[in-house]
């Protein structure tokens, strides 16, 4: 794409500066220059990287998933999701609807295995904790925020006061998302920014693909870890207590990869 191109396409998506900047993992004042075409020469590599973030569909929907009509990126409620059809899985981030491809199974296999673990530490310590498996609505800003409606593949809450039968208010305490191609810039980038704003205190990306467990521990200092698939990685919630073993995850799903 040529800057004039990208500059049409953030304007089709109703994109901010701020929003592009997350998905591709650019520093904004960069995006800024680029996009407004200040920067006359820029780098290669920012150009693929912002190529590439404008040119998913996450945002457009797609033709046999087509958005609700009248609104634009940006402009989407609460309301409007659960207006959406029961076999149509979005995601609600600050009025950006995200449409979500079934998951296949080394995906569901992974957060399950993880949740069997995370909820017999759980009981074997008589906590009060709930751990929670995608499809679980989390209104993530809190009830009086009418603009963001996610569903993480796992997730922890202590606070039970924060659930009742339909849905969580606020932040959980855990988060967990398995990549998969759909969703990779989404959960990498926009989540991420997304869970620290909103309260996370710990958030796992797990890549199938590329064999890796990235650990957020947000507000620490460092607050980034990255493990192989042969590696016994700590809940820090659990000040490391709660341990799981991705050498017994890997295993257990190697026959699918």
């Amino acid at each position: 794409m040529t800057t004039e191109e990208m500059r049409k396409r953030k304007e089709e998506l109703n994109l901010t500066y701020r929003q592009l900047a997350d998905m591709c993992d650019v520093p904004l004042g960069t995006v800024q220059k680029v996009i407004s075409g200040i920067t006359k020469n820029p780098r290669h590599d920012t150009m693929i990287a912002l190529e590439e973030a404008l040119s998913i569909d996450e945002y457009l929907g797609h033709d046999s998933h087509p958005l609700p009509k009248g609104k634009k990126q940006g402009e989407y409620t609460i309301a409007d999701y659960l207006a959406l059809p029961d076999d149509d899985r979005y995601e609600l981030i600050d009025g950006y609807l995200y449409y979500m491809e079934a998951p296949n199974y080394i995906h569901q296999l992974i957060a399950n295995q993880i949740n069997i673990k995370v909820a017999n530490y759980i009981s074997s310590h008589k906590g009060k904790c709930v751990p929670v498996m995608s499809p679980a609505d989390v209104q993530l800003d809190g009830a009086d925020d009418d603009l963001t409606m996610v569903e993480p593949d796992f997730f922890i809450i202590s606070d039970r006061n924060k659930m009742n039968k339909k849905r969580v208010f606020g932040a959980p305490d855990f988060v967990l998302e398995v990549l998969s191609p759909s969703t990779r810039k989404k959960d990498i980038n926009i989540k991420t920014a997304k869970y620290e704003a909103a309260g996370v205190k710990e958030y796992w990306i797990v890549d199938p693909d590329k064999q890796k467990v990235i650990v957020h521990i947000f507000g620490e200092e460092p607050d980034v870890y990255v493990y192989g698939f042969d590696a016994k990685v700590p809940i820090y919630i659990y000040d490391n207590d709660c341990v799981i073993d991705f050498n017994e995850i890997y295993d257990y799903i190697s026959f699918l990869l």
